[in-house]
This record gives C-alpha cells, structure tokens and sequence, in this order.
C-alpha cells in the first residue's frame, strides 16, 4: 500500500503554484489534523495492508509541528513495512534542526527540499521567501539530523533561464552532495497569477537537455522526466515510482487524490468542506482505454516503459516503427523511451486512431 497525506498550509503562495493550498487558514490546523485522523482510522478500518511509502506533501509540511505528525504516524506504525519510504515535504525557510530531528524520530528518511533555485532574482521572481543560503543550511540541518536520502527540487524554464544560470545552479546542487534532485520545468498554470503569462516561460528545449546533460555530468542518472537519483545509490522515489507503474494508492486530506483498480478518489478541494466530511470521495471510474492512456504517458516519461502486451496490433506496430528509427528500443517485451522530452509525442503518435496501412 502506498499513501499520500496532504498539508493545504503554507506561509505564503507562490505564484505559480496550482496545488491545494492557503496561506490564510493557520486557525483551521487542530481542526484539520483531527479530521486527518478520523479518516485515517476510518480507512484502516476496512484496510490492512501493509504499507510501503508514504508521502506528505502540500502545500509546506514544514510549517505544521512535528507533534501533529505523531499523532497520525501513531495510526500508521503497526502496518509499516521494513524498509518503508516516508518523505516529507519543506521549505527551507520554515525548517529547522530541531523540526529535522523530530521527523526523523518519527520515522521519515526521506526530506524533499523546495529549493527551486539558488539565484536571487529567479527566487523572487518565483514568489519564494528564502534564501540560496537558507537552502544550503536546510540541508546541513537535514544531514546533521540523520537524512541520507535528501531531495532537491528546482524549477527551469523561466524567462530567467541562460546556459550560464543552469550552470550555476546545477554547480550548487553539486557542492550539497545531495542523493536525488527534481527538475521540473515551469508550467504557467491557470487560475495562478503566472497563468497566461507567457513571456514569464522561456520554452527552450535546448536548455531542457542542456540542464539534463549537466545533471548528468555531476553524477546523477534521469530515470523520469523531472527526477535524477544519484547514479552510484538505489534512491528512486519509490512513492512516486509506484504512481508511474499504476499501483494502488491512498490520499488522505483535503485535495488529496487517491487511486484503485480502475477508480480514482478525490477528496473535497476546500478545507473547511473536508474537515465536515473527512471522509467523503468523489469517484471518477475510468475506462480501459484512459487507463492505457496513462501507461502510455507515464511509462514513456520514465523508466518504466510500456509493456507490449498492452498494445493492440496497430499500436504495437507504430511502436515497432519508433524501435526501428531508434526512438523507443525494445527489451524483454517492454518499450522504452531514452528521450523523456519526447515522452508525449510518442505516446500520441502511438496512440491516436490514425491505422498505418
């Protein structure tokens, strides 16, 4: 079993973020992780499985004391597998040694940092509250309490974004001697204050495989679109790789979004209405052809691939096609896809209704 548990608090929003969160609603957190709680022991109490990652995200978990997590990971300790991931979420701003060393205690071994990048005027820009030295202290503390699995993420792709940034921010992921790095390239979301806003976005892929190679050169192997481990330690997100293989999974709190056999669950996107009804899912039932559609693109943005046999005559065929100009190669009858970049052509290609003849 996989779970996500998701914290709508943070210190401020930032301006390009789409995820469920506030920075308004600090007096609803008691209320908030009791109804977190209620819907935990509601779940286990038809569900007992053991569980094998757990994520908390948001939002900033770090910004909520240690102490409320406690209380839940109380609820999860008898259905903990041995060597079972639990990430959480922070910001380097609003992290400390002592909240670093209580997580820890509880039971997280992997800490994701919100870093997005160590230049000044990209971070304000970007609507972040801290400092390219706030990071590299975050992750002093995160070494200093026990974390060997530590995550950066940043964000590329701004109007910002030269050769000669990249190479300074991936100089500073590499002088933190870090175990996995995120990468994600900015998305002008709707209903954000960057949506719409076009000239904020560079859309250079040359500077997508620029940053990529150089990635590459200090070490760390892509094995997904946005996420790199370092190439010599067995540090894959689990959680997250259990997503892109469409295994089941639980999301408890408000926004949270869960997943099983052909249904997905969503949890009521406000958090007052969760807190009445912690509960309560809407289910969306997919069919078995969104459900391919999701291996599609999912595999073919990691390392998971496609397997062959999800494939009809047609599409496997296009899929032979792709193998032959060396744009997917074949193994063990799974495809797979070296350029992540072209992750959503080819899954279009292969599966538009278009018949080759």
């Amino acid at each position: 079993m996989h779970i996500y548990i998701h914290i709508p608090f943070c210190a401020r929003k930032c301006p390009y973020c789409a995820f469920g969160s506030s920075d308004k609603k600090f007096n609803l957190i008691d209320d908030y992780f009791k109804a977190l709680i209620f819907e935990i022991n509601e779940f286990f109490k038809q569900n007992k499985a053991e569980i094998s990652t757990i994520f908390v995200g948001g939002g900033t978990p770090s910004v909520i004391k240690a102490s409320y997590y406690a209380k839940i990971f109380e609820k999860f300790s008898k259905f903990l597998s041995k060597n079972c991931e639990i990430t959480f979420e922070a910001n380097p701003n609003s992290v400390n040694l002592k909240w670093l060393k209580e997580i820890r205690k509880i039971g997280a071994n992997r800490i994701s940092f919100g870093t997005q990048s160590f230049d000044e005027k990209k971070l304000i820009f970007l609507g972040r509250n801290h400092t390219k030295f706030d990071t590299i202290k975050a992750v002093e503390n995160a070494k200093i309490a026990g974390f060997d699995n530590i995550n950066l993420d940043i964000i590329y792709d701004t109007k910002f974004d030269t050769k000669k940034l990249l190479e300074n921010e991936v100089l500073n992921l590499a002088n933190l001697k870090l175990s996995h790095i995120s990468a994600y390239s900015l998305i002008l979301e709707e209903n954000t204050k960057f949506g719409g806003k076009k000239s904020y976005k560079k859309g250079s892929v040359n500077l997508a495989k620029f940053l990529f190679n150089s990635l590459s050169e200090i070490g760390f192997k892509q094995y997904e679109i946005s996420n790199f481990k370092k190439a010599n330690l067995d540090v894959v997100c689990k959680h997250n790789l259990a997503y892109w293989q469409g295994k089941n999974y639980a999301g408890f709190g408000a926004f949270a979004v869960g997943f099983k056999d052909n249904k997905r669950f969503y949890s009521p996107k406000d958090i007052k209405n969760y807190i009445k009804n912690p509960t309560f899912k809407n289910i969306e039932n997919l069919s078995k052809d969104d459900l391919k559609l999701e291996r599609l693109f999912l595999g073919f943005r990691s390392n998971v691939g496609v397997n062959a046999n999800l494939l009809n005559k047609n599409e496997l065929k296009k899929a032979k096609i792709l193998a032959q100009e060396n744009k997917l190669f074949l193994k063990n009858g799974i495809f797979y896809n070296e350029n992540f970049l072209l992750a959503d052509e080819i899954s279009l290609f292969i599966n538009d209704d278009f018949t080759l003849d």
